[in-house]
């Protein structure tokens, strides 16, 4: 078991809930239920038994690999069961305050070599156990590491690949994609300011996006070892952390490759009312905290611990979302629909929505442009931390709650 401080944690848990009613009921049903969307009705199957599920990666055999954010990497069969016994090997994580296991992806040449990726959050020499779940507690790190996975129970030959210099107590979600270039594209976010900023971290500050020298609030891009690629757009810029492809993100919690152009887009979150879609291209600085079509969560524009830094939502030099929501949705996890299985909805893209607890659908235009939007599955009430299609062409889902689960959504012909 790799959860850091899990018995000790899991005891405090249980006389909470049993002392002072802290958990939230389980308001999932068990078993699969109808709902019915404008022009479109869904079957919800779920599969429960996880705790706070963060990503899921398809096996080649139909299975899944899920992560679950206190430090547990789970299997689901192709029968769409749980595994009941966690897959060993995965590094000890930094599991508070949002932090903990979080990506998985699997090498491009899988079939070949076995390699799973996992990105986590490590512990920093020195940080002990104060303030535990809140934000000025612990610090950590984001780390990219990778083991072959035996097919079963275990992950071999694991190794730390890359550990970065982006160290914070708060909240620094770290999401992996292996491009068509068969480069592999992690992000770091950098989302709040540093108490003596009027934020709420202890470690850790939003102005670290902008930096060169931190790769905090920014998008990398490594070889499949985590080695730099010669043709890096700042590999040869005095100051800037080689590995840097893109800057000035706030805190990615989805990234995908477009499955038309090969682009990679990526979903974040952002201040109050700025949540953003962007189309990261090599060199390109995407603003925060900077700018932001967002403002503070106190509502006050600029400042005041949470917001941008400049009153105009665009810059010389800075690169305008792609698309913005306002009000937020919080989003979770993205995916570019591709299959059959839903046809009017070929192409669009998918977003999970965790406070605003929904599946987000943006239809695209022939030329890739947003246009319509539609909030799914309110109904069920569940905050939605990842979308992926799978190969059979259906929707899967994870919730982001202690009692969380695995949704499969399948289309009704009326």
């Amino acid at each position: 078991m790799s959860t850091q401080r899990g018995p000790q944690r899991a005891l405090h848990t249980v006389l909470l809930c049993a002392l002072f009613s802290y958990c939230i009921a389980d308001t999932l049903p068990d078993s699969a239920q109808v709902i019915d969307e404008k022009g479109q009705t869904l079957r919800v199957t779920p599969l429960k038994g996880l705790e706070r599920p963060w990503a899921l990666a398809f096996l080649p055999d139909g299975a899944m690999l899920v992560t679950e954010r206190p430090g547990r990497l789970r299997r689901v069969n192709a029968d769409f069961t749980l595994d009941p016994q966690p897959v060993a090997g995965v590094p000890t994580v930094l599991a508070s305050a949002y932090k903990g296991l979080m990506d998985v992806a699997l090498h491009p040449e899988f079939a070949e070599n076995g390699w799973v990726y996992l990105t986590y959050t490590k512990r920093l020499p020195g940080e002990t156990d104060a303030n535990w779940d809140e934000l000025i507690g612990p610090a950590g790190t984001a780390v990219l590491a990778r083991g072959r996975y035996d097919g079963a129970h275990t992950l071999r030959d694991v190794e730390e690949l890359f550990i970065a210099d982006a160290a914070t107590s708060g909240v620094s979600a770290a999401r992996i994609v292996f491009g068509a270039d068969n480069k592999l594209y992690m992000s770091i976010g950098a989302p709040s300011y540093g108490l003596e900023q009027g934020g709420t971290n202890r470690v850790g500050s939003a102005h670290e996006a902008q930096d060169p020298a931190s790769h905090a609030g920014k998008v990398l891009r490594l070889n499949d070892d985590a080695s730099v690629p010669a043709d890096n757009p700042f590999v040869d810029e005095p100051g800037y952390h080689p590995e840097i492809y893109a800057l000035g993100v706030r805190n990615v919690t989805g990234i995908v490759v477009h499955p038309g152009t090969a682009a990679i887009w990526a979903v974040e979150h952002g201040p109050l009312n700025g949540d953003e879609i962007n189309i990261i291209q090599a060199g390109r600085n995407y603003g925060w905290p900077l700018v932001s079509y967002g403002r503070a969560y106190s509502g006050e524009r600029t400042g005041a611990g949470s917001g941008p830094i400049l009153a105009s939502p665009s810059a010389p030099g800075m690169e305008d979302p792609w698309l913005h929501w306002s009000p937020n949705i919080a989003p979770g996890g993205l995916a570019i629909y591709t299959g059959n299985r839903f046809s009017s909805w070929r192409g669009h893209a998918f977003i999970g929505g965790l406070s605003a607890t929904q599946l987000h659908r943006v239809e695209l235009t022939e030329s890739g442009l947003p246009l319509n939007q539609q909030s799914l599955l309110l109904s069920l009430g569940q905050r939605i931390r990842e979308v992926r299609e799978g190969p059979d062409g259906l929707l899967y889902l994870l919730t982001d709650h202690d009692r969380g689960a695995l949704l499969r959504i399948e289309p009704i012909e009326k």
